[in-house]
C-alpha cells in the first residue's frame, strides 16, 4: 500500500507531499521523504557506484526501513518523485508504471499557465489524479 508520494524541486524544495494513511504520521513520512533526498543526490552524483546510466530516470529502491520501502524517480529537469510504500514485495515494473503515470500527471499540472514554476502544486485536479493513480497501484499489485 502506498502511504506517501512527494514531488521535490531541483533545489530540494517540497512542491507536493501527500500521505494516504489514516494515522497521524504525516511528519514521520515528511522526514522519510527528506532523508531520501540524500540517497537521490548520492546516486545522481556517483552514477558509477549506483550502476545508473545517464538517461535512466528510475532510481529504484532508495532504501528500506523496517516499516517502509522508499523508491525514487528523477526527471530531466532534476525534479524528484518519491514513493513510500508499506508493501515489502513490490515489483519494479509496478513502481516504474506508477512513476510513468505520476510523471504524466505532474507534466499536466505544471503545464497549466496559472502555475508558477518552482512553487507548490496546489491543483485539485492534480491531487485527484494522484489519488486515482495511488488507488490503481494498490489494485494492480494485489492481483
Amino acid at each position: 500500500m502506498i502511504v506517501c508520494v512527494a514531488v521535490v524541486g531541483h533545489q530540494n524544495n517540497p512542491l507536493y507531499i501527500q500521505s494516504f494513511t489514516e494515522a497521524d504520521d504525516a511528519l514521520k513520512l515528511h522526514h522519510i521523504v527528506h532523508c531520501s533526498l540524500d540517497v537521490v543526490d548520492e546516486r545522481v552524483n556517483n552514477p558509477k557506484k549506483s550502476g545508473l546510466t545517464l538517461n535512466e530516470t528510475f532510481l529504484g529502491l532508495l532504501y528500506p526501513t523496517e516499516n517502509y520501502k522508499v523508491y525514487g524517480y528523477l526527471t530531466n529537469t532534476k525534479v524528484k518523485f518519491i514513493l513510500v510504500t508499506t508493501d515489502l514485495d513490490v515489483r519494479d515494473a509496478d513502481v516504474r508504471n506508477f512513476f510513468r503515470r505520476f510523471h504524466a500527471a505532474y507534466v499536466d499540472a505544471v503545464s497549466n499557465p496559472f502555475h508558477v514554476p518552482g512553487k507548490r502544486i496546489t491543483s485539485r485536479t492534480f491531487a485527484e489524479r494522484v489519488s486515482n493513480i495511488v488507488k490503481s497501484f494498490g489494485l494492480s499489485s494485489a492481483g
